[in-house]
Order: structure tokens, then C-alpha cells, then sequence
């Protein structure tokens, strides 16, 4: 066992893991933090996105000590202070970007990082970047428009699929 220490969130986190041990397995077994998803655990689906040190990365495809010493930003230290909504999840849930929600995690910090890098992304730019992260239930449609309106975007020009 090694002692891995990281920011999570906003706060000092550590713990003892195996070499072995993913990042989403040590998020959500050693911290407890599930709203960090692991769908398919060979980086096809996206439901373990998580930010290290401001980038997206699958949780499922990185060892726990290689984020040792990381700022780690998970799917619960998104919403304010107060608990409520990020402009991101806000608009996932005003625009109905989800239904069953197992993907919803990943996708809301995918949008995070797609916005960070581009502000104002055209629905092109928003379904290619979505390219890792997989939904079975809504088409990604209401996912796409949710993104645009988090970025302060029309979304009525949005073609119905």
C-alpha cells in the first residue's frame, strides 16, 4: 500500500491504495465520492470524467498516484456553496439534457472543460467534443442545447433531430 495525498474539491484528501488502484476507484471507494461514475471501466463511456489540475481526464484510465499532489474537481464540489446549481447543471436540468442521469456526471464536466477552453462553442464543436462521453437515453440533443445555453448561447436554432 502507498499514501496518496491530492486536493479534492477544494480539500486536503489522502489515503492508503494499491499501485494498481484507478482514480475513479479511489474517489469513489477511499473518499466516497460516487457521483464519479464508472460505466464501463475501459474509457469508452465518459461517466468517469473527472478535472485534474483544470483537465479533463477519465478517472477509469488513470492510477490513483498519478494524481498525487493533483487539485482534483469531481461532479459534487460543482455547485455553489450554498448547494445550488452551476450555470451547467442548471441548464442540463432547464433544458432537459438528462433522463436517466448515469451519464449525466461525466457530461457536466466535460461541458465544464469544453467551456473553459471555449467559451462559446457552436453545436459542431459541441457534439465533437462530446465524442467520449456516451448517453442511451436522450440522443444528446437536450444535451447539446443545455451546453449552448450555459454559454449564454440561442439555443432555438438547434435543429430538432
Amino acid at each position: 500500500m502507498t499514501q496518496v495525498s491530492m486536493t479534492v474539491n477544494g480539500k486536503a484528501a489522502s489515503g492508503d491504495v494499491e499501485n494498481r488502484t484507478l482514480l475513479s476507484a479511489f474517489l469513489r471507494e477511499t473518499l466516497g465520492m460516487t457521483g464519479t461514475h464508472v460505466g464501463c471501466d475501459t474509457s469508452q463511456c465518459g461517466a468517469c470524467v473527472v478535472h485534474v489540475n483544470g483537465e479533463a481526464v477519465k478517472s477509469c484510465t488513470m492510477l490513483a498516484l498519478e494524481a498525487e499532489g493533483a487539485e482534483v474537481s469531481t461532479i459534487e464540489g460543482q455547485a455553489a456553496a450554498d448547494g445550488s446549481l452551476n450555470a451547467i447543471q442548471q441548464a442540463f436540468q432547464d433544458h432537459h439534457g438528462l433522463q436517466c442521469g448515469f451519464c449525466t456526471p461525466g457530461m457536466v464536466m466535460s461541458a465544464s472543460a469544453l467551456l473553459k477552453e471555449n467559451p462559446k462553442p457552436t453545436e459542431a464543436e459541441i457534439r465533437a467534443y462530446l465524442e467520449g462521453n456516451l448517453c442511451r437515453c436522450t440522443g444528446y440533443h437536450n444535451i447539446v442545447k443545455a451546453i449552448m445555453a450555459a454559454s449564454g448561447q440561442d439555443v432555438s436554432a438547434i435543429a430538432a433531430e
